[in-house]
């Protein structure tokens, strides 16, 4: 699969014709005020239930549960995006949206990411799908009626699409349903667009300081690292084309950052994912740029697309005032996979 020719891109004309029915607020219309606003103003935490699960490889991922009132059978699974948590506004959005449901909520924190530097090695990364497997392998042995629906969000985004690229056919047949919000389903155009002019001042910088940190923690506690990991060139990175060359590309097994850009993106995915899916992106996303999205006339019938013309990164703003916004993208994924419930549990 990862042979074949991606697909083809998407023109803008085209992904206006496959718009959701999103609009933002009339005083917030810029693709980056979308995307900053949420890490800046959306408040709040959750009040959660930490499970810590141990790695084959002697590592830990730890999962976030958030319960509603009366027992649930159905789960949805949250995946953050770069250098994200279970704190995250987008995160704290999609479980709360569950719960209302009626639904449990697990998210989980990808490697380094949970307030506690991982004890291997390696990190986390775009394409790195082994850890989800595990997660919902040991989710579905614990429970196997369990109705298992999955959100991811940017780089959990991209995750998600491979691994469900990856399975195929064999991907378990509790999972219902998945939603993918603001992936970057091409890296290469979107690393291009994150090493250039000013989002490598605000988005490149703010993601590199605590990248370069984990870095010099895991040198500072391993003295094997700086055999794997060019930990001068790391520190001195100012873009994701230096990061990745520096240290993805040696921990990953990449050949080089071109490699990993490559092998790590999900576009040659799509056309095998076999689950109800849903992907949600916006055109004016300083991050993923249009030309990182694939074409909705290429997608298989399980996958349907809604590329908005606003909403930015993760953004989506719904509401009237600035303190009293939610999220249409978060809300409009819920509403999804409900839906694809009924099908499931007639199936199962």
């Amino acid at each position: 699969m990862l042979g074949q020719e991606p697909a083809r891109r998407l023109p803008r004309q085209a992904a206006l014709r496959q718009s959701g029915d999103y609009r933002p607020p009339w005083w917030c219309r810029s693709g980056h005020l979308q995307t900053v606003w949420g890490p800046l103003f959306r408040r709040g935490g959750l009040a959660a239930r930490r499970e810590r699960l141990v790695t084959p490889d002697e590592d830990f991922l730890d999962l976030d549960w958030v319960e509603p009132a009366s027992p649930s059978t159905t789960l949805l699974l949250v995946l953050h995006g770069l250098e994200g948590s279970s704190r995250s506004h987008y995160a704290v959005g999609l479980a709360r949206g569950a719960v209302a449901r009626g639904w449990r909520a697990a998210i989980l924190n990808f490697r380094s990411c949970s307030g506690e530097l991982n004890r291997a090695r390696r990190f986390y990364h775009s394409g790195e799908t082994g850890d989800l497997g595990e997660v919902v392998r040991r989710l579905l042995a614990r429970e196997p009626r369990l109705a298992l629906l999955v959100a991811g969000v940017s780089l959990g985004g991209n995750v998600l699409i491979k691994w469900l690229g990856e399975r195929g056919e064999e991907t378990p047949a509790q999972l219902a349903g998945a939603v993918a919000i603001s992936t970057p389903f091409d890296l290469a155009p979107c690393t291009r667009a994150l090493d250039s002019g000013v989002r490598r001042r605000i988005y490149t910088a703010n993601f590199l300081r605590t990248m370069r940190a984990k870095v010099r923690a895991k040198a500072a506690r391993d003295g094997g690292f700086a055999n794997r990991v060019d930990v001068v060139a790391a520190a001195g990175a100012r873009t994701f084309a230096e990061y990745d060359r520096a240290v993805t590309a040696p921990l990953g097994g990449f050949a080089d950052e071109l490699d990993y850009w490559r092998r790590a993106s999900s576009a040659p995915w799509l056309a095998r994912v076999r689950r109800p899916t849903l992907l949600i992106n916006a055109l004016d996303d300083p991050i993923v740029p249009p030309e990182a999205l694939p074409d909705p006339r290429g997608l298989p019938r399980w996958v349907r697309a809604e590329f908005t013309p606003h909403g930015g990164h993760a953004g989506f703003l719904e509401g009237t005032w600035p303190w009293r916004l939610g999220s249409w993208a978060e809300r409009r994924a819920v509403a999804f996979l409900a839906e694809c419930l009924p099908a499931h549990t007639r199936i199962c």
